[in-house]
């Protein structure tokens, strides 16, 4: 990848070679329903959803398989009509490479849906109130579709007034190319979610960013937003990580969000196109989340493209439609090459995290090389978009020394890789910063076990001491009482009488 510079809202960051032209020359194609459906529980984050199906039973699409538990929760969809064959742990796309429960469908070749949806579809959503909205973009299961796959409902729900909705349209990862063929695609659709967004958010305009080397995309959203004043579409420069939430919103807005706070601290909500269309289909068509838009690509597949996939298909089958491997692919990865994860097979099924599958040539990315030592050159401050010192938190992160790199901003990290790209000693300087965050949570996990049993113990005490002051004070009581008794009653008379 070619390392250029160009002027852009945000210091740092890198000009990659995109290669979206190996997948964005082909419209987005339906993917046909696969033999089987693996949908994990958990595909979201938050707590996983609780099955509500049982084995053996028949599913139409659309159906709720799995209810949402807890409020950052949403629940899980029939993908396609069939028989649920288990309920068990399958292996799941995640940098983890752990197992979690999933349900298993046999699909039945016949994708009937439900007679009726388990929602009313609304024909003007403007009329309804924010509430009912929210209630059915939760019900419809939609996460956002950017990669992050926080429960959409709870954004739309802010608690504090939002002046501007921003659609995240950068898509600055190369390879990936999901969200400019659905906006160049469906722009109508994405606007008319964007609709339903803002009324949902009482947010008073909406500014749709988009990188300047996605012409089709551009040209689409301006059109279908021609007669709305409120939207407006915006480009940006094309530079990676431009995609990043807060990288954007300085781009867009100037403004910078707090170090580890959220857009929401300076009057914004960001949301991803696929997510837009998501809330509109659901409120529109009663229609849950069970497809999305995935990118299949890299040098390893015959015929790179964007597939509308059933959730739950396997990322195999998808490979297939794409006309299968020409060779042996290098890397399997879900995601790009800067901030995706490596597969350990193409048997895992896709979730709605899932926004691209890329199955590089041997050679066609960097390579994993051996690290070296730090030669201090300063390479990976210069291009950190958060202008962060990544060379002191590596230290810190190597040496334990967590409480010293929190103190230098490492939860505002968006483990982007541009530190690790330019790094000349092929330092894996993210995988350092992601050990330390999970060490830091596991150990704040562990001081919050630790004091909810102080307080449990303290409680407890307490509770002892109360109830024997209590005991005291009721033998005190009768104590008491008993004496009053004692002086109240008169003397017997003295019946033997005094000696003569």
């Amino acid at each position: 990848m070619s390392l250029l510079t160009r002027p852009t809202g945000f210091r740092g960051g890198l000009h990659l070679d995109d290669r979206k032209a190996m997948s964005a020359c082909r419209p987005i194609r339906i993917a046909p329903v696969p033999p089987q459906l693996v949908l994990p529980l958990s595909q979201h984050a938050g707590n996983p959803a609780k099955p509500v199906v049982q084995i053996g039973e028949r599913v139409l699409r659309g159906q709720t398989i799995a209810v949402a538990d807890g409020f950052v929760s949403v629940p899980v969809h029939a993908s396609s009509s069939g028989v649920v064959v288990a309920i068990e742990p399958r292996p799941i796309p995640h940098v983890s490479g752990l197992s979690a429960p999933c349900i298993v469908i046999q699909t039945d070749g016949r994708d009937e849906a439900l007679a009726q949806p388990e929602w009313a579809p609304i024909a003007d959503p403007a009329s309804v109130d924010t509430r009912s909205l929210r209630e059915i973009v939760r019900r419809a299961g939609i996460a956002g579709l950017g990669g992050a796959g926080f429960p959409s409902f709870i954004k739309l729900s802010p608690g504090r007034p939002v002046e501007t909705l921003i659609i995240n349209g950068a898509e600055c990862e190369p390879y990936i190319s999901c969200d400019q063929q659905l906006m160049a695609e469906h722009a109508d659709e994405i606007v008319r979610g964007i609709r339903v967004m803002l009324h949902a958010l009482d947010a008073r305009n909406c500014i749709i960013g988009v990188e300047d080397n996605k012409l089709q995309a551009i040209a689409a959203l301006r059109q279908a937003t021609a007669d709305d004043p409120d939207i407006e579409v915006r480009v940006v420069p094309t530079r990676y990580p431009q995609g990043g939430e807060k990288q954007l919103i300085q781009t867009l807005t100037g403004r910078e969000v707090p170090s580890e706070g959220l857009p929401l601290d300076v009057g914004l909500v960001v949301h991803n196109p696929g997510t837009a269309r998501a809330v509109w289909r659901a409120v529109a068509h009663a229609e849950p989340l069970i497809s999305r838009i995935v990118t299949v690509t890299g040098g390893a597949v015959a015929q790179p493209q964007n597939f509308e996939a059933r959730l739950g298909t396997p990322m195999r089958f998808l490979i297939e439609q794409a006309g299968g491997y020409v060779h042996a692919p290098g890397r399997l990865l879900m995601g790009g090459p800067m901030m995706g994860f490596a597969l350990p097979s193409d048997a895992l099924p896709v979730i709605k995290a899932t926004n691209c599958i890329l199955a590089a040539a041997p050679g066609e990315l960097r390579p994993d090389e051996p690290a070296m030592p730090c030669i201090r050159c300063g390479e990976c401050q210069a291009v950190c978009p958060i202008n962060l010192l990544p060379q002191q938190l590596y230290w810190h992160a190597r040496g334990r020394e967590y409480a010293k790199a929190r103190a230098l901003n490492l939860f505002d990290c968006i483990e982007c890789g541009c530190c690790a790209q330019v790094c000349p000693s092929h330092i894996p300087l993210v995988q350092y910063y992601r050990h330390a965050k999970t060490e830091i949570w596991a150990e704040e996990r562990e001081r919050r076990k630790a004091d909810a049993a102080r307080e449990r113990f303290e409680a407890r005490q307490r509770r002892l001491e109360r109830e024997q002051r209590e005991k005291e004070a009721a033998r005190a009581r009768r104590k008491a009482e008993l004496a009053a008794r004692a002086a109240a009653t008169p003397a017997p008379p003295d019946r033997g009488g005094a000696a003569q």
